[in-house]
């Protein structure tokens, strides 16, 4: 919360009263926040308060938060919104009188008298704040029936689908989209029963300039903002006798797929996912992880030949299709900039239809390539034209860590108590450094681990690099290899990376490599990812989970996984070669900004 006592520890203290309770506060607070500091719970639905990444949604627009202001000389007391009113000195609140009741609940059936009755099938059912909330006020019938809003649905984009009819208009996500992301995609339509988030004129999303970074989707309070659902079309392959059907699964969803089941935040369950995947029935199931450590190979190898060779500088790692298209929209004029690399999961799609097919004698029309990802984007990924072979796609079908926790339960799968299993090979063999993909800093790390061998010749005896490491949303640091200072900037977040980016187009600053993920955090808050309603508590355990998994690694370098050198002996040649540079690099374009 916003009212952090060690924020405010400087601010003037004022006497205040909750439900009779007397209380010294931070002179300045609002309402809302002093409750959450006297242990008292007041709903919300609007507010949003993501104090890591600078994100306090204020609209007041819910009415939800209502509480009673006692005016002891007039004896009127007054129904104000906490969320928005700040405390006073001398100010009695009450927060469960039947007039604050009453009034919380009457803005709760108004809500729902403008909202399609259909929580079965809704894709955010069990998950939605609104029903939670009405679940919790114990509304049982709606007062006001009458005429709803009727918008049709947006199903243009390959990530995101956007149900007009579903917007409550606590515009969180226009807030994460401009204030935290600075897309300025989404804004407030038209006015009174009619209003929603969209769109400016309401164009289809896939004309807009939106990233796809799905945090728009986290933040929805319901199911006006979703992700493109991909499950039926995994079930149609499985059950498919002619397609070889091949699953991979990114880094941040060993340390997130848990929560779906409840377990604790940050549980590292990669054994009982390979598991789960192998009883699904897929033919194989492979680890994105090894797609990094082949990105890294790539990167470090692209790093050098820059630095070497004087070419552009910085290199921006390319692995976040989101932040990739944020720079095609926002910053053009620096395209030279990204690495030329594919990302993890594609790279893997490319060795399966490739490498793999060959190998085992399988025709790529036949084999179907699914990517478990953290990550609405990689959805709009995978359909990109240029990340094709041979009119092939690399990956066929994207689904979410939401998504594969809905195929587990639909499987009747006790996820839980499953032993553990390992990932085949020859694509699931993998070290630490892949590992650190899914979380801010972690790829970069994993890129000097093996640029530091490289450029030097000598063996790293220690591998950690806790100047990389952090939560915060910009972050610089200098490492030394050799004789030579590497300047390095990290960005997490889209508005952290415009900062990063401007300073590098307007001369500001210099660097000789960047890493940007558009997710705060990193893939492990990704917009694919379980809801995690606000609680960045549970975002700093997956990062937790992450390291640990680095650390429990025997092999903790990319550059020494042995099957990572048998691709490149028996396949793909030298790394940033001929073959490695047609298969494993891409190219970006400029797009409109709209």
């Amino acid at each position: 919360m916003a009212g952090d006592p060690k924020e405010h520890a400087d601010k003037k203290q004022i006497h205040i009263k909750i439900n009779h309770r007397d209380m010294t506060v931070p002179e300045g607070i609002t309402v809302l926040e002093a409750a959450h500091e006297a242990g008292v719970r007041i709903p919300t639905l609007c507010h949003l308060d993501l104090h890591d990444i600078m994100m306090v949604n204020k609209t007041a627009s819910c009415r939800v938060c209502m509480v009673e202001l006692v005016d002891s000389k007039t004896n009127r007391n007054r129904i104000v919104p906490s969320c928005v009113t700040a405390v006073s000195e001398g100010m009695e609140v009450l927060t469960s009188t039947q007039r604050a009741i009453n009034a919380r609940r009457m803005a709760v059936e108004l809500l729902l008298s403008n909202h399609p009755n259909e929580c079965f099938t809704c894709p955010k059912n069990r998950e939605c704040e609104l029903q939670a909330l009405a679940a919790e006020l114990c509304i049982r019938h709606i007062r006001w029936e009458g005429e709803r809003m009727d918008y049709p649905k947006d199903t243009t984009s390959d990530a995101i689908v956007k149900d007009s009819d579903k917007c409550i208009y606590c515009r969180r996500c226009e807030t994460m989209c401009n204030e935290v992301q600075t897309c300025g995609i989404l804004s407030g339509i038209s006015r009174g029963f009619e209003a929603f988030v969209g769109p400016a004129f309401n164009i289809p999303m896939v004309e807009s300039s939106c990233t796809y970074c799905g945090q728009c989707v986290q933040v929805c309070p319901t199911a006006a903002l979703t992700e493109v659902y991909h499950v039926d079309k995994v079930w149609e392959a499985l059950n498919d006798p002619d397609k070889h059907v091949v699953v991979q699964t990114a880094p941040a969803i060993r340390v997130a797929l848990g929560e779906i089941f409840d377990m604790e935040p940050g549980t590292i369950v990669t054994g009982k996912m390979v598991t789960a995947l192998k009883r699904m029935g897929f033919n194989a199931v492979f680890d994105t992880d090894f797609g990094a450590d082949l990105c890294i190979m790539e990167e470090a190898s692209e790093l050098i030949y820059r630095i070497k060779e004087n070419k552009t500088l910085p290199m921006l790692t390319s692995c976040c299709p989101a932040w990739v298209k944020f720079i095609e929209h926002q910053f053009p004029e620096l395209l030279e900039v990204p690495s030329t690399c594919k990302s993890p999961h594609i790279m893997v799609g490319t060795v399966i239809k490739t490498y793999y097919a060959e190998k085992n004698g399988l025709d790529p029309d036949n084999v179907v390539v699914v990517s478990i990802m953290p990550c609405i984007a990689k959805k709009a990924e995978a359909k990109r034209p240029e990340l094709t072979k041979d009119a092939h796609n690399n990956v066929d079908i994207v689904v979410t860590t939401r998504e594969l926790g809905r195929m587990i339960r639909e499987a009747g799968i006790d996820f839980v108590n499953l032993p553990d299993s390992e990932f085949d090979r020859p694509l699931g063999l993998t070290t630490g450094a892949s590992v650190m993909f899914g979380t801010s800093g972690g790829v970069i790390e994993a890129a000097v681990r093996t640029a530091a061998e490289w450029m030097t010749g000598q063996e790293l005896e220690q591998v950690e690099y806790e100047q990389l490491r952090g939560s915060d949303g910009l972050r610089k640091a200098t490492v030394k290899i050799g004789d030579k200072e590497l300047r390095i900037g990290i960005a997490s977040g889209l508005g952290n990376a415009r900062t990063l980016l401007e300073d590098i187009r307007d001369g500001k600053a210099e660097y000789d490599a960047i890493e940007i993920m558009a997710c705060p955090g990193g893939c492990i808050a990704g917009g694919g990812q379980p809801y995690h309603h606000g609680n960045y508590e549970i975002i700093k355990k997956r990062q937790e989970a992450i390291y640990q998994e680095d650390k429990n690694k025997l092999l903790r370098k990319s550059h020494k996984n042995p099957e990572i050198q048998d691709l490149y002996k028996n396949y793909l040649g030298e790394p940033f070669g001929d073959l490695a540079h047609k298969l494993l690099h891409t190219h970006f374009e400029e797009r409109e900004r709209i």
